[in-house]
């Protein structure tokens, strides 16, 4: 019999089960072979499955790890990284801050005492670009404006009218494809800051075999610059308006961007593979 491996489903950017993104998490001894790792995403089919495994003492990181969705392996990823420090805090597989070497460079995780954790990201380069022909027929509303976010991300950030416009989308996601390198990012003011959140969002990414990502860290790093410089405030929370809904509480520090949230294990097994 095939030794398993223990693995976790984690629902990143919520304190309640089924809501936020889930995200696999196995910690390894260490990675195996990419098709491996690439049938199990597609096995797990959420929007990422993220892979671990320690680093020997005394480098630059202290673990390495690696995003796959059930399509393809992604150079940076948000949900799934707070997954698993959340993994890790909770199996006590490490204390204290922890950094992950990745396709972005090397990532920190920092624990808090109130249950949250903080992400170190890099903050994407937003470039005021022409709205694409055929966006807005695929989206189904009216960009007011739209932003190349980086070769890092590979999105295409469009600035819609009101939150209930963000709200009400329902996409024609492979006409999208052709419009990005990964996807869109759909946002919009807070139609009532006193609800707890400045912003909201919604992401698109077919491209990488997801239509809709529940909540999306990631996009983030391009949604805090673009909305510290519209509010005049360094630190905002932003809602990603999915089914499922999740909050992102963002701080802009320059060149980078720190991500915090909160995350809930709700399935915990074996995998025999």
């Amino acid at each position: 019999m095939t030794t398993p491996h223990r693995i976790r489903i984690v629902d990143a950017f919520t304190d309640r089960p089924f809501a936020g993104n889930p995200a696999g998490v196995l910690l390894l001894d260490a990675f195996p072979e990419d098709a491996w790792l690439q049938n199990v995403a597609t096995e797990v089919n959420h929007a990422e499955t993220a892979f671990a495994h320690r680093l020997p003492a005394g480098g630059g990181a202290d673990w390495a790890l690696r995003w796959f969705t059930p399509a393809t392996e992604v150079d940076l990823c948000g949900h799934a990284t707070l997954a698993t420090a959340h993994v890790l805090r909770a199996t006590g597989a490490a204390q204290g801050p922890v950094r992950f070497a990745t396709r972005s460079g090397v990532l920190t995780t920092t624990a808090h005492d109130d249950g949250t954790i903080t992400m170190d990201f890099p903050t994407a380069p937003l470039t005021p670009t022409a709205i694409p022909d055929g966006v807005a027929q695929a989206l189904g509303a009216e960009p007011l404006a739209a932003y190349d976010a980086g070769a890092n991300l590979g999105d295409l950030l469009v600035e819609l009218a009101d939150e209930k416009t963000v709200r009400a989308l329902t996409p024609d996601h492979k006409a999208l494809i052709r419009h990005s390198e990964r996807g869109i990012i759909a946002t919009a003011p807070a139609e009532d800051p006193s609800r707890g959140y400045d912003f909201v969002s919604r992401g698109f990414f077919p491209r990488v075999g997801i239509d809709e990502d529940p909540v999306t860290g990631s996009a983030h790093t391009a949604l805090a610059p673009f909305w510290s410089r519209r509010l005049g405030r360094t630190e905002l929370t932003g809602l990603q308006a999915s089914a499922r809904s999740g909050l992102v509480r963002t701080e802009l520090r320059g060149d980078r961007t720190f991500l915090t949230g909160r995350a809930v294990t709700v399935i915990e097994g074996d995998l025999y593979a």
